[in-house]
């Protein structure tokens, strides 16, 4: 099953989920897209959040990821908690943007970072068409399984980073449920390891 949300193609289905995990996987082509795109389905930030990520966000000791304000949609400083899979896919990487800024830059420059268009390049080149998923939509796989797994939503919106629509509740809710996120964030990374497994 596909979910559209907003024009925005997304795999809800677990056994498809896993197909198109052991895609990226196997992905034959530029290391490092198949490297982002593993951080963006691990963390649940936004294609260019990932894309412009820098090597000087990532605490890799205390296994975070501080995205400045200037980087988020909402203009607000989010912090990542990283799974043991996504520090994997970090370490792995890491090598690759050795002496850059960035840690996913560009095929033709290392100051640049991966086009806007890289992820569903990819994606496509993997057999998957625009109509069943896009680099954007795993946003939505993830807040669909998540939520239809019984987590808690207000865990899930905190993990990506939505602002509370209601303005009272925002003004008050001051929470970042970080203990929970951390510990969310890991079930998620097993859950998409399951995935792969049964698939």
């Amino acid at each position: 099953m596909c979910n559209k949300r907003q024009g925005r193609a997304a795999i809800t289905d677990e056994g498809k989920l896993g197909s198109l995990l052991t895609a990226i996987d196997d992905y034959d082509g530029w290391p490092t897209i198949s490297a982002a795109l593993k951080l963006l389905i691990l963390t649940c930030v936004r294609p260019g959040e990932v894309r412009g990520a820098t090597r000087s966000e990532f605490d890799l000791d205390k296994a975070v990821w501080r995205i400045p304000a200037e980087r988020m949609k909402m203009r607000r400083p989010h912090e990542v908690p990283l799974s043991r899979q996504a520090l994997d896919v970090l370490v792995d990487v890491w090598p690759l943007s050795e002496g850059t800024r960035l840690v996913f830059p560009s095929i033709r420059s290392k100051e640049r970072p991966l086009s806007d268009n890289s992820f569903n390049a990819a994606l496509r080149r993997m057999g998957f068409t625009k109509d069943e998923v896009t680099a954007h939509g795993f946003r939505v796989t993830a807040s669909t399984i998540l939520n239809s797994r019984g987590f808690a939503p207000d865990v899930i919106e905190a993990v990506l980073a939505h602002q509370d629509p209601n303005a009272i509740r925002r003004a008050y809710n001051r929470a970042s449920y970080w203990d929970q996120r951390v510990e969310l964030m890991q079930q998620w990374a097993d859950l998409l390891d399951e995935f792969r497994r049964r698939r």
